[in-house]
């Protein structure tokens, strides 16, 4: 780590509930090697750049015995991000709501206490790795994220980890020449999504105070953005806990299989999780995690390198 001085500001916030720190933030990382990702010692201390309303912020995160996080923040969005610590650690999530109506989704919500919906309340830094996943599998999104944070994002305020960047602002982004984007491996599709909300981000951001269905319409009135990639932004951006990924290529499949011992379609997954509402992506995250695997029988889906066409 570089020599800075200490942080622009710190927080100590103490829930009134079972927290996984790690559980809860989770969702945020972009694969191992995200830049804007850093953690110490299996999540005792995690580190983000994110940007804000007032500018790009790092902040670290960690949590005493005693249950109190402590939040440390540094650069022009440090406050803006201290202020956001309870909301981007569940504040406002109501786990204690939901209703189980399956063996397995009762078992993970009694083992996983702790796991709630976080809200980063920023649209900007979830929606452009969702746009990168449209499609394609993990390693390719995952590696175009890192070369576009690396190559147009700013190296993350204070004394971040070695390599730690900011997501590229949509300034940034809408200077991208289109060579670059062929190089960080997106085609023309999801280029074009990403240039769009680069367009109007400021307006996409006011999803977070609309929440729920209209937050979700709102984002999908931007061309190349659907019901799937407003479902992914709407879970990590305002803790949507009924947004289901719906068009992924791999939830109904596992859903089906952990529900209802059989793969079904998306149609059909909704269908099983009608009794959920609305807290049907917490049926989800708890199939998600619950350590279910579905059989396999087929190859995998294999990766294609959009940088050779």
């Amino acid at each position: 780590m570089s020599d800075h001085p200490g942080p622009a500001g710190a927080r100590e916030w103490r829930p009134a509930y079972r927290l996984d720190l790690s559980g809860v933030l989770a969702p945020l990382r972009r694969g191992r090697g995200d830049p804007t990702w850093h953690s110490v010692g299996e999540g005792s201390a995690i580190w983000r750049a994110s940007t804000t309303p007032d500018g790009p912020a790092t902040t670290r995160l960690h949590r005493r015995s005693d249950g109190t996080v402590v939040c440390e923040a540094w650069g022009p969005g440090a406050q803006w991000s201290l202020d956001g610590l309870p909301a981007l650690l569940g504040v406002h999530d109501r786990p204690e709501e939901f209703v189980a109506h399956h063996p397995l989704v009762a078992d993970a919500a009694r083992r996983m206490p702790g796991l709630r919906f976080g809200a980063s309340m920023r649209v900007w830094d979830v929606l452009v790795p969702a746009v990168l996943e449209q499609k394609v599998t993990g390693v390719e999104a995952r590696r175009s994220w890192r070369e576009l944070c690396r190559r147009f994002g700013d190296p993350a305020p204070g004394p971040a980890p070695d390599g730690m960047r900011v997501p590229p602002t949509p300034a940034q982004i809408r200077a991208i020449p289109d060579w670059e984007w062929h190089r960080a491996g997106v085609d023309s599709a999801r280029r074009r999504a990403i240039l769009a909300s680069a367009a109007v981000a400021q307006r996409l951001e006011t999803a977070c105070e609309l929440g729920g269905e209209a937050g979700r319409e709102l984002l999908r009135k931007v061309p190349g953005i659907g019901v799937w990639t407003a479902a992914e932004v709407a879970q990590r951006a305002w803790g949507d806990a009924d947004a289901v990924s719906v068009g992924d290529f791999h939830i109904p499949t596992l859903v089906g299989w952990a529900l209802v011992g059989r793969p079904i379609d998306d149609a059909a997954m909704l269908g099983v999780l009608a009794p959920y509402v609305p807290q049907r992506q917490r049926a989800v995250r708890f199939v998600e995690v619950s350590g279910f695997r579905r059989p396999r029988f087929g190859p995998r889906f294999s990766p294609k390198d959009y940088r050779a066409i």
